[in-house]
């Protein structure tokens, strides 16, 4: 996967330009490549070139897409920093009539961006809101990883704070289902240290530029992708961290004491609590406090 996106995304194609078709009035909420331009559907150009106005975070992003294939509909800027004093003027536009689609710099539109204000301010105005779905971050991580997909958890970014993202992490710890994370260059390594310490014995995948020339999925459990990134230091780029469900859950306090006073009679409190933590997918220090109960009743 990575040799075809690296040589796909090399070459820069010739422009595009398409006939846009009508498009009905209302938001049209578009999905965008999150790298590689190619990877943008017909029905999202034809709905860009049909539009009366295009939001998108930041217009130089957008304007490359438009210069790849020929766009020449007007852009406005819709961010976290003016989308209060932006909103009504969409939502007037949308009052006369007016076709408005609302993109984010990468993949769809909602997703870690401030588009869900002004989705539901036209919803609760009575407009129609269409969603035009393709590309993201999030999916395309998720079918590289190599984890279950069967039942998975989109939990965004992480607090930066240490204190609130250990918080955090004990709260998603016994969710039933593959984590999916949004992370930054700098702060990885320390998250994937507290995802470690916090979620026990868990396999993940680090997932980097996504469909960009240097696309990298790198595997392993949590513990050694924060040794390598402490390591390497902060890599570039977007990043997605996909992490396993937990194990085989514990059913009972006592079926965990059970577990750990078979191995901690084989071993010392370290090793027991590294053994039963992997075993069971629950927190080590969780385990360590059980393991420090139990060698107190001796």
């Amino acid at each position: 996967m990575s040799a075809n996106s690296s040589s796909s995304a090399s070459r820069e194609p010739r422009t595009i330009a398409l006939q846009a078709g009508p498009i009905a009035p209302g938001l049209h909420v578009v999905a965008t490549p999150i790298g590689n331009l190619a990877d943008v559907t017909l029905r999202a150009l034809t709905t860009l070139s049909a539009a009366d106005l295009v939001l998108c975070e930041d217009t130089r992003v957008t304007r490359r897409l438009f210069d790849r294939y020929r766009i020449k509909t007007p852009l406005l800027a819709y961010h976290d920093h003016n989308a209060a004093a932006v909103r009504p003027r969409v939502l007037a536009r949308l009052g006369e009539g007016a076709r408005i689609a609302l993109v984010s710099d990468a993949g769809t539109p909602l997703v870690s961006d401030p588009g869900y204000k002004l989705v539901e301010a036209a919803l609760d105005a009575g407009h129609r809101v269409f969603p035009i779905p393709g590309a993201s971050a999030a999916l395309a991580a998720l079918v590289a990883a190599g984890l279950p997909t069967d039942r998975f958890f989109f939990e965004g970014f992480l607090p930066a704070k240490g204190g609130q993202r250990r918080t955090r992490i004990a709260e998603l710890a016994a969710i039933p289902a593959t984590l999916v994370l949004y992370e930054s260059g700098p702060r990885l390594a320390a998250s994937l240290a507290d995802l470690s310490q916090g979620l026990g014995v868990r396999h993940a995948s680090v997932c980097r530029e996504l469909t960009k020339t240097f696309e990298e999925v790198r595997r392993g459990t949590l513990a050694a992708l924060a040794e390598h990134y402490q390591a390497a230091g902060a890599p570039k780029g977007e990043i997605v961290v996909v992490i396993a469900p937990p194990a085989v859950t514990v059913t009972s306090a006592g079926e965990l004491d059970a577990k750990l006073a078979d191995a901690l009679a084989r071993g010392s409190v370290k090793d027991a609590v590294a053994e039963v933590a992997g075993e069971t997918g629950l927190a080590r220090r969780e385990v360590y406090a059980r393991a420090l109960a139990l060698g107190g009743k001796r």
